[in-house]
C-alpha cells in the first residue's frame, strides 16, 4: 500500500508562545496548509472546487499534543482520510518530528450551500478523489 500524504514545515519563531513550544493555534495553521496540498495532490484542490454555490467550511477541529514542538522543528504531517460522509469529510492529520509523535488531530469539512447556508451532499469530484485517495493509500 502506497504511504500517507506527507506535508513538511518547520515550527516557525512566530508560532511560538512564551514558554518556546508551538501556540496551540499555530499547529492548526499548519493542518490547513497540509490540507490544502493534500487535497491538492489528489486533484480535488480548494480553487478548483469552490464555486459561486458551494464552501467548504470546517465544523469540527480537534488536536491533542502529545509532545513537545520548538521553533525550528521540522514536521512530518501525515494527511489522511478518515472518513467520507453523505455531506462531509474527516481529515486526520499525525505529526511526529525526528521520529517522535508530537500531535495528532481532526478536521470535519462539510459541503455547504453559500445560497441557503445549509450542508449539501458532497460534489462527485470530491468525493471519487476522496474515495481514491483512500484506495491508494493516503
Amino acid at each position: 500500500m502506497k504511504p500517507p500524504f506527507l506535508y513538511e514545515n518547520r515550527v516557525r519563531f512566530g508560532d511560538t508562545d512564551a514558554s518556546g513550544r508551538i501556540f496551540y493555534l499555530a499547529l492548526l495553521r499548519h493542518f490547513d496548509a497540509a490540507e490544502t496540498e493534500f487535497m491538492r495532490s489528489i486533484g480535488a484542490g480548494y480553487r478548483e472546487i469552490q464555486d459561486e454555490h458551494t464552501s467548504f467550511p470546517r465544523v469540527h477541529v480537534e488536536c491533542d499534543y502529545t509532545s513537545a514542538l520548538r521553533f525550528d522543528d521540522l514536521m512530518r504531517i501525515e494527511v489522511r482520510v478518515e472518513k467520507i460522509g453523505g455531506a462531509s469529510f474527516t481529515l486526520a492529520f499525525d505529526v511526529s518530528v525526528e521520529g517522535r509523535n508530537a500531535a495528532r488531530g481532526r478536521v470535519t469539512i462539510v459541503a455547504m450551500s453559500r445560497e441557503t447556508q445549509r450542508p449539501i451532499p458532497l460534489p462527485n469530484r470530491v468525493r471519487s478523489a476522496l474515495a481514491a485517495s483512500l484506495k491508494s493509500g493516503f
